[in-house]
């Protein structure tokens, strides 16, 4: 167990946490329960020069629920390259801009990245206000591993691209964490059986509200619980247990193939039995010409 230590806390008003000190704040904002905002972030919402928001409608809603009154501009991807230069001139200024998403914490799956770069590029002052954030909600409450694990964001929504994303993290042995829209769930979780088998899964939906649900089982499983079904509504993050570290043999090369060939195509086939054993492709397609049939 690593050894524990002071964690060094200071007072909300204090040295680099005041809400008055010039430069570009990244505030964490609730996911679903409005309580989950902290005093730091209502600080800095209160005392910034302005607020960039990714929907100021959805913002104006939070500030009006703790009586905070204060200007707004839009920053969302639509907008963003047209944006950024009125911001950065700003905080060159000396100002103290405050960057919200709609719901989590700023830049993780939204808008934000490139804003923060050309912050630091200027030597400006960036301040993360941590909070709020489904990703970590989601792998805390999941019962997997979390000592090792990777953020993939969303997979594409065009089946063959989201297959190809999905065997290129195939390989990685470590706990995954995605995010996902409800009317592509099943199509996705479809997809993750076919290819990552019958790992541990978690799909973790309204978090922090009032219908908050976790769905656990192995992705078969939780594939079939959706299969079929309207698409579930609200907020959806996936938590996939990691695989095991199988080395395949040339004997379990072949015969996946030749369970794969009798079904689907040759390209199909190869692409599960990479994704699969994580042998390079090109060894797994040099098989498969083989003992692909004439």
């Amino acid at each position: 167990m690593p050894e524990e230590t002071d964690p060094g806390w200071v007072d909300t008003n204090a040295g680099t946490a005041r809400s008055t000190d010039p430069g570009l704040y990244l505030v964490a904002t609730p996911i679903g329960n409005l309580r989950d905002i902290t005093l730091r972030a209502l600080d800095v919402l209160a005392g910034v020069d302005v607020i960039a928001a990714e929907d100021t409608r959805i913002t104006a809603r939070l500030l009006a629920r703790y009586g905070i009154s204060k200007a707004m501009v839009a920053y969302h991807e639509h907008n963003a390259a047209r944006a950024r230069p009125a911001l950065l001139r700003r905080l060159a200024g000396g100002g103290r801009v405050a960057l919200v998403s709609d719901a989590g914490t700023p830049l993780i799956s939204d808008p934000g990245y490139r804003l923060v770069a050309e912050t630091v590029e200027a030597g400006a002052k960036v301040f993360p206000v941590p909070g709020a954030s489904s990703v970590l909600a989601a792998l805390v409450g999941a019962g997997l591993p979390t000592d090792r694990f990777l953020f993939a964001g969303f997979l594409p929504s065009k089946p063959g691209q989201r297959r190809s994303a999905i065997q290129a993290l195939a390989g990685i042995e470590t706990t995954l964490v995605l995010l996902e829209a409800p009317s592509r769930l099943a199509a996705s979780l479809a997809d993750l059986a076919d290819m990552l088998g019958p790992r541990p899964a978690v799909v973790a939906r309204e978090l922090t509200k009032l219908h908050e649900e976790f769905a656990r089982g192995t992705l078969p499983e939780v594939a079939a619980r959706y299969a079929g079904d309207a698409a579930p509504k609200g907020e959806i993050t996936l938590v996939i247990g990691p695989g095991e570290a199988v080395v395949a043999s040339e004997a379990d090369i072949d015969a996946a193939l030749v369970a794969a060939l009798a079904d689907v195509s040759l390209r199909e086939a190869v692409e599960r039995v990479t994704a699969a054993t994580g042998w390079k492709r090109r060894q797994v397609y040099a098989r498969a010409l083989a003992l692909k049939p004439e």
